[in-house]
């Protein structure tokens, strides 16, 4: 309780005498989800007309389109172009609104996880309203001040900035991606004789901890696991709920400033509806209908000083039908059924049909004979699919895979071969890839 009001003073006093209105932001966005169902309809709506209009009026990119605005945001919104990272490479000081100046503005990057950074520009109110945003979700996801947080991550270099936060958060930072085992191991070690741990971080990284503690038998009291950042597979789940017998919630959004949804009481994400309008679209630009896989479309709607405006992420996922909306819903926001993953972790066929990575994962993760896999396409004609054998491994292994997998296929000419080998190198940033395809 000390330290919660210990937190408290310091936000307001970061808010007061540095310009920010996070305690302001963390008070608004607790009401806003508890308001109705079409409060929040309202609220986005208002908060899309208002953002079309702004952009038309004060963004040199979007006022040379002379986009012409009807009284209805959401017909609006179709005139408006998809933006990608390339858009806010090559057209970053056209993006920025004529209110604002670029040097008052603070920069956040992508991850770069697709190979290809690119960066937004906040002001310090829009910056807030992110921190007002992610304090709910936590909260929501079983964080309170005052826990120690287990946090994995890219971002060994903290700064004075992320430093003074880890600080102030109890916060344990490491990169679960480039250290040992051992390394990880003591720092899971500094945190084994606490009470009130949080782990939070990619899905992948939190696994590789699961799997330590599971293996060296540790003894990690966790009250709460939050993931965000990557795809949380069912077998990272399960890892991480045997290890630490708690509930894994997710967590979606971009390091472009958007906070897109999240897990609390139901299996299925709320989406932050006014803070983000969410498109789910063909690769032609056509929406598909709900429950039905597409490429995420993100438009942020708190954000005047650079208008992020039908955002291509490059993630895949399927909103909910209303139809199946559970009725016990703590929350009335709508909801997202799951996000895919990335438009790369695909497999094409010649028909058309698509496998996606959980085709893959929701069979390799119960055989245990194979430690790792990765699938290879460079054309719609077949699969080469990389393997590490594991312990007990037979060539039954791969029948096993072969005769799954020939299930899912609706062409019976596609190829899938097998090659095994002993590493399976991670992308760049340090996660582990599943799928590589160069179509």
């Amino acid at each position: 309780m000390i330290y919660k009001l210990f937190i408290n003073l310091i936000i307001k006093f970061g808010d007061i005498f540095l310009g920010y209105s996070i305690s302001k932001n963390i008070k608004k966005w607790s009401q806003i989800k508890k308001i109705s169902s079409k409060e929040l309809e309202d609220l986005q709506k208002n908060n899309l007309k208002e953002l079309l209009k702004k952009a038309t009026e004060d963004v040199s990119f979007y006022k040379e389109l002379d986009i012409k605005l009807s009284k209805n945001p959401y017909e609006d919104i179709k005139k408006f172009p998809i933006t990608t990272k390339d858009t806010l490479r090559n057209r970053e000081d056209d993006l920025i609104s004529i209110k604002y100046k670029k040097e008052s503005l603070f920069a956040s990057y992508s991850s770069g996880s697709s190979g290809i950074q690119s960066r937004i520009f906040m002001s310090k109110k829009e910056k807030s309203s992110n921190w007002g945003i992610l304090l709910n979700i936590w909260k929501d996801q079983g964080y309170s001040f005052g826990d120690h947080i287990l946090q994995t991550g890219m971002s060994p270099n903290r700064g004075v900035l992320k430093g003074v936060k880890d600080f102030l958060f109890r916060t344990n930072y490491i990169n679960a991606f480039s250290h040992s085992e051992k390394d990880l191991k003591q720092a899971l070690l500094k945190n084994v004789h606490k009470n009130n741990n949080v782990l939070i971080g990619y899905a992948s990284s939190l696994n590789v901890i699961a799997e330590i503690v599971l293996k060296e038998k540790l003894s990690l009291k966790v009250k709460s696991i939050i993931s965000f950042g990557d795809k949380l597979f069912n077998h990272y789940k399960k890892n991480l709920e045997k290890a630490f017998n708690v509930k894994v919630r997710e967590s979606y959004g971009s390091n472009e400033g958007l906070m897109v949804a999240f897990q609390k009481d139901i299996d299925y994400m709320y989406i932050i509806s006014p803070h983000v309008y969410v498109e789910i679209l063909d690769d032609d630009g056509n929406s598909v209908k709900d429950g039905e896989i597409g490429n995420i479309i993100l438009t942020r709607l708190d954000c005047y000083s650079m208008p992020l405006i039908r955002y291509k992420v490059g993630d895949l996922g399927i909103k909910l039908p209303k139809d199946k909306y559970p009725t016990n819903c703590e929350y009335n926001y709508p909801l997202l059924e799951k996000i895919v993953g990335r438009e790369t972790d695909v497999i094409m066929l010649k028909n058309q049909q698509r496998l996606t990575v959980h085709s893959f994962t929701g069979i390799f993760e119960y055989i245990p004979e194979i430690k790792q896999f990765k699938v290879i396409q460079e054309n719609r004609s077949g699969i080469i699919i990389e393997y590490i054998i594991g312990e007990n491994f037979t060539k039954k292994a791969l029948e096993k895979a072969e005769n799954e997998l020939r299930d899912k296929i609706s062409d019976n000419q596609f190829s899938i071969d097998f090659k095994e080998v002993n590493y399976i190198a991670p992308t760049k940033s340090g996660k582990p890839q599943i799928i590589e395809s160069t179509l």
